[in-house]
C-alpha cells in the first residue's frame, strides 16, 4: 500500500487507521509503503509500471492526478492509467498563520502583500497539488504574489508553519483541526463553515470566490482485472464504512466519502473537466 507522501500526512493517517481490518477482510499481510516525491508523481509513475496483479496499491489523490499530467512534459503517468478502486475521504483546505502572526485576517495579509509582491511566504504539500492549485488561484481572484514553499508532505509543511519558516500555510482540514489552538485559520475553501471548525470564516464569506479541497482514495495499475478491482472495492468499502473508522476520521477533521470504482472515475472525469477550465484560466495551461 504505497502512500505517495511522508509518514503522518492524511494518506499515511488514513492507511494506518485502514490496515487492521484491511488485512482481516482480505485475509493478507499489508505492508505501508512511503514514497514521497514531485508532489506524488514519483508513486504514481511507478504504478503505471506495475504488475497488475492487485497487490500493489496507492493513494490516489485529487486534484494532483489531474492536474500533474496537465501541466509537466513529462509527468511519468496519466490519470486515466490510474485506476480508481474507492474513495474515501475528503479534507478541505484552509489558510492558517500562527497565532502571534502580524496578520490576524485575510483582509490584512491580501492587503499587506498587494503592497510588498513575493514577500509573504506560504507553505504547502507539494507542487502542482491542491495546495499549490489553492496558492494560484488565491493569486488570481486577489491580484497579489506570495512565494510558495512546497514540502514532500503535510506533516513537514505544517513543522515549517510551527518553525516559523514560512509566515502562513495551505493546510488540510485535520492538520488545522490537530493545531487549532496554536492557530488562526484566515480562511477555509468550503461552501458554509466547516463543521469540525465553525469559528474559521470561508474565503467565499470574504469576498473570494474560491473553494480548495483534497480527496483521497486508492488506484490500481493499468490492466488490472475487474474481479481484482472488485475484490478490493469490497474491502474498502467494508472496511471505510466501519464505525471505528468513520468516527475516528470525522474526530480527526475528515469528511468521510465513500465512492466505489466506477463512482469514483465518473467523479475523475468531471472534475477533470473543470480543473482544465480552471487551469486555462490561471494561465497555467
Amino acid at each position: 500500500y504505497i502512500i505517495p507522501f511522508n509518514p503522518g500526512g492524511q494518506s499515511d493517517i488514513t492507511a494506518q487507521f485502514q490496515k487492521k481490518d484491511l488485512q482481516k477482510v482480505l485475509g493478507q499481510n499489508i505492508i505501508i509503503k512511503h514514497m514521497p516525491g514531485a508532489g506524488g508523481a514519483v508513486t504514481w509513475a511507478s504504478m503505471v509500471k506495475e504488475k497488475p496483479d492487485g497487490y500493489t496499491i496507492a493513494g490516489n489523490n485529487i486534484p494532483h492526478i489531474i492536474i500533474q499530467p496537465l501541466v509537466r512534459d513529462n509527468a511519468g503517468y496519466e490519470t486515466e492509467e490510474l485506476i480508481p478502486v474507492y474513495m474515501f475521504q475528503t479534507t478541505p483546505i484552509g489558510l492558517a498563520v500562527l497565532k502571534d502572526s502580524r496578520f490576524k485576517t485575510l483582509d490584512q495579509l491580501i492587503s499587506y502583500a498587494k503592497e510588498h509582491p513575493g514577500e509573504v511566504t506560504i507553505g504547502g504539500s507539494g507542487t502542482h497539488t491542491g495546495h499549490h492549485l489553492a496558492l494560484l488561484q488565491l493569486q488570481k481572484l486577489t491580484g497579489v504574489r506570495f512565494t510558495y514553499i512546497p514540502s514532500t508532505g503535510a506533516a513537514p509543511s505544517v513543522a515549517n508553519l510551527l518553525g516559523g519558516h514560512t509566515e502562513a500555510l495551505f493546510s488540510n482540514s485535520n492538520d488545522l483541526v490537530t493545531h487549532k489552538d496554536n492557530i488562526i485559520i484566515l480562511g477555509i475553501g468550503t461552501e458554509k463553515r466547516f463543521k469540525a471548525l465553525p469559528d474559521a470564516p470561508t474565503f467565499k464569506e470574504q469576498g473570494v470566490d474560491m473553494l480548495a479541497g483534497i480527496d483521497r482514495g486508492v488506484c490500481v495499475p493499468p490492466g488490472t482485472p475487474d474481479s481484482v478491482i472488485k475484490t478490493l472495492e469490497r474491502a474498502f468499502a467494508e472496511v471505510c464504512s466501519l464505525p471505528t473508522f468513520v468516527n475516528k476520521m470525522e474526530e480527526l477533521g475528515f469528511l468521510v466519502q465513500s465512492l466505489k470504482s466506477e463512482e469514483f472515475r465518473k467523479y475523475i472525469v468531471k472534475t477533470k473537466i473543470e480543473m482544465i477550465a480552471t487551469l486555462k484560466e490561471l494561465g497555467e495551461i
